[in-house]
């Protein structure tokens, strides 16, 4: 486990630049800032105001610092490059970890190998893009790799897609880690039920399946709604956890059964109510959102898209994994599982003792932590002189 034994004159200075600061890059950035400053880190958390991040990394110890920067490139890039590189000289890190593709881009453009560089998709982002768009941000991604020092990955199908894209980087692949002693089995499923204003006049009985997200492309809720107008299952509800610039499309395009609940600060009630949770991404690079549902004990079914197979206990693909953007198999699949109860309760017992064998976010961060120290090339964390610099 990480150690608090570090003195103020070696602690090591990791600067974390990240956009965006919602949904489970934020998540994993707190995490780690978290474990880091509980290890004698200086975690310094560099990014946008708006979003969750700003508040939680502050709240777990570490400096926060304004970068203003668009979710994606735009006209001000070479304002936000030059704002970084402003920051990156006023803190001056032993390590820079830029969090997903435009903290990447901006990131390696300012700092451009001067420091130990990490650089961590959270999902390619070509993956998520089409046509000349998709082509460019592939080229990038070739030619960014010569400024960093470690691409890391969260799944090893994540790594895999960026060889595929022809990306010539030294990799490492850390999985996803949640806090297990957060996600855990509640007190009962109708209690969790009864608690939950919006399952008001719901029968305790019915069918319930949550997906967890943010209401995007990504995430693929319109997939979810044309397989749930497929699936026959009586009273059954869905609902949809999380808000997102896909909203206003998906409420008016769903069919009966569906509940909107919004963005949630606590998604463990809704893990707790639900019979299957459902996350028909369309990419990833190992979402969280399945991880946490496992740790409480729940059925998962998902989108064979990276990270997915990773995420399961082996035998669990044949029932919970479908081919992405497929409405007919997702219903397929997810009327199977809603009609074997016996079925879900055995696949909720072997994936919560897989997860937490596998996914504890104390782990992922100690491997995160040898990975700084081997960049900067010591045993131990230390903070280099600025006149090294």
């Amino acid at each position: 486990m990480l150690q608090k034994s570090c003195t103020e004159e070696s602690r090591l200075t990791v600067l974390h630049l990240v956009q965006p600061v919602e949904g489970g890059v934020a998540r994993v950035v707190t995490d780690l800032v978290a474990a880091q400053v509980r290890a004698g880190l200086r975690p310094v958390v560099a990014c946008p105001p708006g979003g969750s991040l700003a508040s939680e990394a502050a709240a777990a110890g570490a400096r926060v610092c304004l970068w203003p920067a668009e979710r994606v490139p735009g006209p001000r890039l070479g304002r936000e490059i030059a704002t970084a590189s402003r920051l990156i000289r006023a803190c001056a890190p032993d390590v820079i970890h830029a969090h997903s593709s435009k903290a990447g881009l901006a990131g390696r453009l300012a700092v451009r190998g001067r420091v130990p560089t990490v650089f961590q998709p959270h999902a390619w982002s070509f993956e998520a893009l089409e046509g000349r768009a998709a082509g460019m941000a592939m080229a990038w991604e070739r030619f960014g790799a010569r400024w960093s020092d470690r691409i890391l990955c969260v799944s090893e199908s994540e790594r895999r897609a960026g060889q595929r894209a022809g990306i010539a980087a030294r990799w490492s692949v850390i999985r996803n880690g949640i806090d297990l002693g957060r996600f855990r089995p509640g007190c009962g499923q109708a209690a969790a039920r009864a608690g939950l204003a919006l399952l008001e006049g719901v029968p305790a009985d019915a069918p319930l399946v949550v997906c967890v997200g943010r209401l995007s492309r990504q995430k693929g809720q319109d997939v979810l709604l044309r397989a749930w107008a497929r699936s026959p299952v009586g009273d059954a509800r869905l609902v949809l956890v999380g808000d997102g610039p896909y909203g206003d499309e998906l409420r008016r395009t769903a069919p009966a059964g569906v509940v909107f609940a919004g963005a949630s600060g606590d998604v463990r009630p809704w893990i707790h109510a639900a019979d299957v949770l459902v996350l028909p991404s369309r990419w990833e690079g190992m979402a969280l959102a399945p991880l946490e549902a496992m740790a409480c004990g729940l059925p998962v079914l998902l989108s064979d898209v990276n990270g997915a197979r990773e995420s399961l206990p082996p035998g669990h693909a044949p029932h919970c994994l479908v081919p992405p953007e497929d409405p007919a198999a997702l219903a397929a699949a997810l009327t199977a599982l809603l009609a074997d109860p016996a079925l879900r309760t055995e696949l909720g017992r072997t994936a919560e003792r897989h997860t937490r064998s596998v996914f504890d976010v104390t782990k992922t961060a100690d491997a995160v932590l040898g990975l700084y120290r081997e960049l900067v090339g010591q045993s131990r964390p230390t903070t280099r002189k600025r006149t090294e610099r």
